[in-house]
This record gives C-alpha cells, sequence and structure tokens, in this order.
C-alpha cells in the first residue's frame, strides 16, 4: 500500500493557498496534518497529482477567546492545543471532552481542527484496500453504482466520524472559508450536506480558515459520549455531545444535543428543545432520548451492528442528559463496551 506519485506544494500564506488550488483545479488536494489522507491515499482512495500542504500558513494556527467576543480558532489548530487550552477547558467543556478523545495523543499532534472538521464519511465497505474493493466490484463511493449497505437505493451512506463537529454543532460554531472568489461565513450545521459522497458544502477551490464560537454559548455545563471498539484509538461508532443552561433552582433555560458517526453528516437532535422551562424529569429526559434515534440512522457502515449503535445512541443521551440536568455523574459513567 504505497503512495502514489504526487507534487508537493507548500504555500507559506493563504494567498499563495487558495491560488494553488485555483489553478490545480480537480488534480489538487489540501493535506495538513495527513492523518485521514495519507492512509487514504494508500488505500488508493485518492489519488492527487497535486497536494498543497497547508502547515507552513502559521496565521491559521491559533486560539483566541474573549468574553465579548467568544472563541476563535484557526483551522490549522492542532488537536492536542484544543485539548490543552485551559480556556476552552473552563468555558467550552464539551469541545474539550470531545477532542480528548480523538485518536491517541500522536495523532491529535498531528491532526488539525480543519482536518478533523472536513473527515472523509467512512463505510465498512470503501474504507479498505484496493484489492479488496475490486474483489466485491467496488460500490458507490468509489467505482461502483450499488451501495453495498443499502443496495436498492442511489444514495452514499457513509458516515462522518469527527468528534469535534457533534460539540462545535452544540455550540452553535460558525465556519470561515476563504477561495478565490473571496471570504464567507457560515453556521457549521450548514457546512455538512447528509450525502456520503457530496459530503460538505465547499467548493474545490475553498480553505476552512477559521471556526468560531459565539460567547453567548461560553460557560454551558457540557459532556460527550464516545462509542469505540477500542478506547484509545478508534474512530466513533456513535457520539453524542450534550450541552445544558440551567437556572439556579435546575429549571433548564436552554439544551442541545447533538449526534455524529451514525449520519452521512453531524446531526441536532431537535427534540433537546422540549427541556427548556422543565425542570428535571425523566419522562422528558427518555421522550430526547427516543427521538435521538429516530435521528441517528446507523446503517451497516462498521464492525458493530445498527442495532446496538442505536441502542448506544439513545443510553448515551439519556446519560449526558441526567449528568447536566441533575448532576447524575457517578450514576452514568459506567462504560458500555462494544460487542
Amino acid at each position: 500500500m504505497a503512495l502514489p506519485s504526487f507534487q508537493l506544494l507548500r504555500p507559506v500564506s493563504l494567498e499563495a493557498a487558495v491560488d494553488a488550488l485555483a489553478r490545480c483545479g480537480a488534480d489538487a488536494q489540501v493535506v495538513a496534518g495527513g492523518t485521514d489522507l495519507i492512509p487514504s491515499m494508500k488505500q488508493s482512495l485518492f489519488s492527487p497529482r497535486v497536494l498543497v500542504d497547508l502547515k507552513g500558513i502559521r496565521d491559521l494556527d491559533f486560539i483566541r477567546f474573549d468574553p465579548v467576543e467568544g472563541l476563535e480558532m484557526g483551522a490549522l489548530t492542532s488537536i492536542a492545543k484544543i485539548v490543552a487550552s485551559p480556556a476552552i477547558a473552563r468555558h467550552f467543556r464539551v469541545l474539550h471532552e470531545a477532542a480528548k478523545t480523538v485518536a491517541s495523543p500522536l495523532l491529535r499532534n498531528m491532526g488539525t481542527l480543519g482536518g478533523n472538521l472536513c473527515l472523509d464519511t467512512r463505510c465498512l465497505y470503501y474504507n479498505q484496500s484496493a484489492f479488496w474493493r475490486n474483489a466485491l466490484g467496488y460500490c458507490l463511493k468509489k467505482g461502483s453504482s450499488v451501495c453495498h449497505v443499502a443496495p436498492g437505493g442511489h444514495r452514499c451512506w457513509a458516515v462522518f466520524s469527527g468528534d469535534t463537529a457533534p460539540a462545535l454543532l452544540a455550540l452553535h460554531a460558525r465556519l470561515q472559508l476563504a477561495g478565490p472568489r473571496g471570504a464567507r461565513e457560515i453556521p457549521l450545521e450548514e457546512f455538512y450536506v447528509n450525502d456520503g459522497i457530496v459530503r460538505v458544502s465547499k467548493e474545490r477551490d475553498e480553505l476552512v480558515t477559521a471556526v468560531r464560537v459565539p460567547a453567548t454559548s461560553a460557560d454551558w455545563d457540557g459532556t460527550y459520549k464516545k462509542l469505540r471498539i477500542r478506547q484509545s484509538i478508534d474512530y466513533p461508532l456513535a457520539g453524542v455531545a450534550a450541552v445544558m443552561r440551567k437556572a439556579a433552582d435546575g429549571t433548564c433555560l436552554e439544551a442541545r444535543v447533538a449526534l455524529t458517526a451514525v449520519n452521512p453528516a453531524p446531526t441536532m437532535v431537535r427534540a433537546a428543545e422540549r427541556l427548556v422551562g422543565q425542570r428535571y424529569n425523566a419522562e422528558l429526559v427518555e421522550d430526547v432520548a427516543s427521538e435521538a434515534i429516530r435521528t441517528g440512522k446507523p446503517l451497516r457502515t462498521s464492525a458493530s451492528t445498527p442495532e446496538y449503535r442505536r441502542h448506544m445512541i439513545r443510553v448515551f443521551v439519556r446519560r449526558a442528559l441526567q449528568e447536566l440536568w441533575r448532576g447524575d455523574s457517578q450514576a452514568v459513567s459506567a462504560p458500555a463496551n462494544c460487542p
């Protein structure tokens, strides 16, 4: 599984990187930490003629927090720096917890926030060697007209498996992009497309440059629950990010829940809005947990069964809301192992 031949460009400014992408067109792909792209290239999932290495653009590596302006992070900020940031740990607990679960310490040192948000979607029938895929006859996402997950359909169900995206969705983050037509900013939720092939609403010659989290999302209680086979390194089989803001008497003022690794896009659970104005109520928690398994639609895209992943979404939403709403952390911290 050797890397294909390619030309490596190393721009040192955002303008030069955008220009390189515009000149090279469909032949180019960007690389930052390379923790997702390089293994995929070895599997012949991608064979770009040109790689545009962004690591030299120092201006995209930063973390800034202001109580009035909120949090801003450059796209080239490593996951390790997010974990180590005192401001993020103190004011944005859900993001801190999610970042801690990304892969391993070595991969967190290399992997970037922008890369984690732009991960390619994953599937049991796609993320294999070229020999394996050829023996199967390929799949809808790569070289065939058949999706082996849902053979009767015409849609790719490969799942998005990033950990930071659901946390940032729950925090109402916004994404900054730059391209030949200028800069723009969009809600992170609008960035994702619920299709395993299309993935994101970003032009090929655009770059993610930064993420902004509003000051109004600071200091919420938050937690992230992740299901994976190996606790040390694996992508999530299901992930739940939850945040809540409460009054002194325990009344829920605002609540948000987001899912990852069960759909082609990270997804908000709208039923969490039903908790607003309520005191802790087990039936309400169960109502949101039940709605979450209707929002998340895991199929046979991983080594675990859809039934188990769906069940664990419900368990994780229940645990997260119990922990945030009534501080029941000890009662809900028991690990859930994947069979």
